[in-house]
């Protein structure tokens, strides 16, 4: 079996579900960035991805990627149903999310964490050659650390939380708190979006586990773990150079003509997800129809929600709810080839996702509470003329880095109507500056950046880095 330098491993293989016709595969590209962020450094060494490849059953054999080699696990139905759409999407993805909706707890969900876990670390130990640095990502594999350094103390482990950590008092409620806690600090190096979560993450170690912590290194036996923020990013320039290209604009001034020429244009581009904050939008919206605020001929409103966990009952509700609000205002304000509110469920590729960007004169990214929120940086680095204003969450880590949006409180009705006004009616002077400053921000602080800054603290004798030809 071939052994690689770097592993990294991941709930989903990186490639598309369905190869080519000549049989090749493909990166796809994941929601939260990661495939984008990785892929230069992979080139250049050899290396491994740890995924499930999608279906049920015994794990297909995939052909390597561009010479990155694709491991697969395995996941039975029972896994599928327990593991992913029951512990990780039930239990720990509401929790960590401030409880938006009610965590679940069932015992068999556990146990289903516990083996698929199992089964990642086994296979992480057996690609991994010895002293290889291996990447753990996400909420999904919380125990893959601590059970890979039990099987393998020699390698050098990482792991990258890409979803929000949440305050004791909610993580607290967890049956299971200290037994993910140790998994979590099996790594050498345990990484958050924000600095406010390996707070969190350091005062949870110390009241649960007892353990010396701080908000940059925690004591576990003989080692030290480092904790600290390392906010994910985009490809600016690769998203600036296809928002610049002839064909998509072209395309954004067929999509404006298509949806009837208006003076703005809101998008929003979410996963069908309670997190992201699409029913508040769509009342704060609503709202400003009904008060005049907005009128239609004038503005409207693309609202693209793509399905996601079908199967989890709380998604199917969600989904009910917003096309029931979605008829009822394009039923009460709408007119005849003039909905006031598009809206798509289809995935995008990218070149047309670029175009909707260039289309829209105010991005609204309201999420109730998100890790990062990769659309709202994406957005800014497509305005390639600095223009467009970007609505954004106080509560999706990406503000903190963008405080030149308009930033707003999703939960806060009027204020939330209030910062969509200040977006449309802000003149072009104030909405460049601001759009300049984020994208100078982004253009420094890239997914190369993100990526060289979490790997040379995982290693920091810059050994790595060299490695991987990163240093670049």
């Amino acid at each position: 079996m071939r052994q690689s330098s770097l592993v990294v491993v991941a709930n989903r293989l990186p490639i598309d579900d369905g190869a080519a016709p000549d049989g090749a595969c493909e990166w796809r590209r994941s929601p939260g960035g990661l495939v984008s962020a990785l892929h230069p450094l992979l080139r250049h060494t050899p290396a491994t991805w740890v995924g499930w490849a999608g279906g049920t059953g015994p794990a297909p054999a995939v052909p390597d990627v561009d010479g990155v080699r694709m491991h697969t696990v395995p996941l039975s139905g029972d896994d599928l149903r327990d593991h992913y759409e029951g512990f990780a999407n039930a239990t720990l993805w509401p929790l960590y999310h401030d409880s938006v909706e009610q965590p679940e707890h069932h015992r068999r969900w556990w146990e289903a964490y516990q083996r698929v876990n199992q089964r990642f670390a086994e296979a992480t130990a057996q690609v991994a050659e010895p002293g290889a640095v291996v990447w753990v990502q996400d909420y999904h594999l919380q125990l893959v650390p601590g059970l890979l350094r039990t099987l393998r103390p020699d390698l050098r482990i990482g792991f990258f939380l890409h979803v929000p950590f949440p305050p004791p008092e909610l993580f607290m409620q967890l049956p299971r708190r200290a037994e993910l806690l140790r998994g979590m600090l099996g790594a050498d190096l345990v990484g958050f979006q924000r600095a406010q979560a390996a707070h969190n993450f350091a005062q949870l170690v110390a009241k649960v586990l007892e353990l010396p912590a701080t908000d940059r290194r925690i004591a576990v036996d003989d080692r030290v773990v480092r904790i600290g923020a390392f906010p994910v990013s985009i490809d600016t320039a690769e998203m600036a150079a296809l928002a610049a290209r002839p064909d998509v604009a072209d395309r954004a001034r067929r999509l404006r003509h298509d949806l009837g020429s208006p003076e703005q244009v809101i998008l929003s581009v979410d996963r069908m997800d309670y997190t992201k904050g699409i029913e508040q939008r769509l009342k704060a919206y609503s709202e400003l129809l009904a008060a005049g605020h907005v009128k239609v001929r004038d503005t409207v409103l693309v609202q693209v929600a793509v399905p996601s966990r079908e199967r989890v009952g709380q998604y199917q509700i969600l989904r009910e709810r917003v096309e029931r609000e979605v008829g009822r205002i394009n039923g009460e304000f709408g007119r005849v080839g003039e909905p006031a509110i598009h809206y798509l469920t289809q995935p995008f590729d990218r070149a047309e996702l670029a175009a909707l960007y260039r289309v829209a004169d105010v991005m609204a990214v309201t999420p109730l509470r998100d890790g990062m929120n990769l659309v709202a940086k994406e957005y800014v680095a497509a305005r390639v003329d600095d223009t467009g204003a970007l609505l954004l969450s106080e509560f999706a880590g990406a503000a903190a880095e963008l405080p030149q949006a308009y930033l707003v409180n999703p939960h806060d009705l009027e204020g939330l109507k209030q910062g969509l006004l200040s977006a449309l009616r802000a003149g072009p002077e104030d909405v460049g500056a601001r759009i300049r400053a984020m994208r100078s921000h982004l253009h420094r602080y890239d997914i190369r950046a993100w990526a060289r800054s979490y790997l040379s603290a995982l290693d920091d004798s810059g050994s790595l880095l060299t490695r991987l030809g990163a240093a670049g």
